[in-house]
């Protein structure tokens, strides 16, 4: 109890709480806003391919899964470098220009003829979106606090989840209310409607992000807050040149090689829910039809359960002083009792929807992994860290760039026997690599600590295995960081 309260109420100033609130508003409001679009339009290419667009373009096998391969080359293509252009091109400038970018071509998309012409757009689509997540979680680690950190990054991850929520209600509405409008079918109109929603979002950002906390002009940042935020975070050491000596200290790196192999694993049980597969298994249900109204929403149960795990996740391995190490066993246990239900009960419709349901937990990673490597390079090279994050989002897209045609290419619905035991697989693997990542960050932060390292305060899984480190010495930490 006295975790949580300190929590929530933390031993801040008035002056801090007063900025933490304000780039609360500012950076997670458009952060969020983003992400929503970005996941929007990822999730409602499905949602356009059971809502008419396979049939009127001619899908034919696995092209649906093909575009989403494509996509992924693309999203692989600008993860490093989208993050080591925010050191040459500021943030408020960045963001809401990649954003304009995938608005414009979100809404190309709707003119498209055949398969073909969706393949050459998304790939450069994916670099447009590129940028958003690993973007905002450089971004987050350069504004909060490790004792802030975990929560903000689960509320940007549950935007991404409530674009993809919301995609089948917004198709839903579109084909009851738009369908075959000015000579458009509903899917066509899906994808204008997405690229108009992005357009303010992106204006909002051009106006208003705050960049940087040591670059930082926004005018409702007072000097003296200004001066607050760079002193609340490790001071960043200088930014080292891009050389070839550079690249050398990141291959050298173990922060590296561990932290991308957690993600591509991790990333690797998000597939149930990041492949459709509920939808698929709707459509090509052998017994049951459904009309496309339930092929549009029933599956917003995935996501909906994806934001309630994040956030509550996020919220407690906060609470627990980061001990983010906790997720890997939950999707662990988690991926292989659904796996195995869909396996042994394929024949029960309802233990099939629960088993997806409760798969959609496995999303809970994507914040409290990310707020982990955060965490444990928070007190390295800023560039490093820029490069690790980026590098863990480019790794799992590698593997999803073909995992999603081995393992749940459309063609292979309803069962997907081969994914569910891929997922057995990953979460076996999953739990493994956790443990020896979490002794790893350890063994590393006593290190520091006999050194005699300042890092050694914020050793965060340190923290998280110690039992007998008091509130009170949390609060005295803060406190000496303000």
């Amino acid at each position: 109890m006295d975790r949580i309260r300190a929590y929530i109420k933390p031993s801040q100033s008035s002056e801090e709480r007063k900025l933490v609130q304000k780039i609360d508003f500012f950076i997670l409001t458009f952060c969020c806003l983003s992400y929503f679009c970005n996941y929007l339009d990822r999730s409602n290419l499905t949602n356009a391919y059971v809502s008419g667009m396979s049939e009127d373009l001619g899908f034919k096998g696995n092209q649906l899964t093909q575009i989403n391969t494509i996509f992924t080359c693309g999203y692989i293509v600008g993860q490093i470098p989208s993050n080591l252009a925010l050191y040459y091109i500021r943030p408020r400038i960045f963001f809401p220009s990649m954003m304009t970018v995938w608005a414009a071509l979100t809404m190309i998309t709707s003119s498209a003829h055949k398969p073909e012409h969706i393949m050459a757009i998304r790939f450069f689509q994916g670099i447009a979106e590129s940028t958003t997540f690993v973007g905002t979680h450089y971004i987050l680690g350069s504004w909060y606090t490790a004792e802030e950190l975990g929560k903000r990054s689960g509320i940007f991850t549950a935007s991404g989840l409530a674009g993809t929520m919301f995609g089948g209600f917004i198709q839903s509405g579109i084909q009851k209310s738009l369908h075959h409008k000015a000579g458009l079918t509903g899917w066509r109109w899906l994808f204008i409607i997405d690229g108009l929603i992005t357009i303010p979002v992106a204006l909002y950002g051009f106006l208003l992000f705050p960049n940087t906390p040591s670059t930082t002009t926004a005018p409702y940042l007072s000097a003296a807050e200004r001066a607050l935020a760079v002193s609340r975070v490790p001071e960043v050491k200088k930014r080292a040149p891009l050389s070839l000596a550079f690249v050398k200290r990141v291959l050298s790196s173990f922060y590296l090689y561990a932290f991308v192999i957690l993600w591509i694993i991790a990333g690797e049980t998000e597939s149930f829910s990041s492949n459709s597969l509920l939808a698929l298994y709707m459509k090509a249900h052998p017994t049951k039809k459904y009309t496309i109204a339930q092929l549009n929403n029933y599956p917003t149960g995935v996501p909906a359960v994806g934001i309630v795990s994040t956030l509550f996740w996020a919220t407690l391995t906060d609470i627990l002083g980061g001990k983010r190490y906790l997720v890997g066993y939950w999707i662990g246990i988690t991926g292989i009792v659904t796996s195995a239900l869909i396996l042994a009960l394929f024949e029960s419709t309802e233990t099939v929807f629960a088993a997806y349901y409760w798969a959609g937990s496995v999303y809970a990673c994507q914040a409290t992994f990310f707020a982990w490597a955060n965490d444990a390079l928070r007190y390295e090279e800023d560039m490093l860290r820029a490069v690790v994050v980026a590098a863990m989002n480019m790794g799992s897209n590698v593997f999803n760039a073909w995992w999603s045609i081995v393992f749940y290419s459309a063609d292979f619905a309803p069962r997907f026997t081969r994914g569910m035991w891929a997922m057995i697989g990953c979460s076996i693997a999953l739990a493994v690599w956790t443990t020896v990542l979490l002794f790893w960050t350890v063994r590393v932060e006593r290190k520091q600590a006999v050194r005699g390292d300042d890092s050694s305060t914020s050793g965060i899984a340190e923290r998280g295995l110690r039992r007998d480190d008091s509130i009170a010495d949390k609060d005295e930490i803060v406190t000496d960081r303000v």
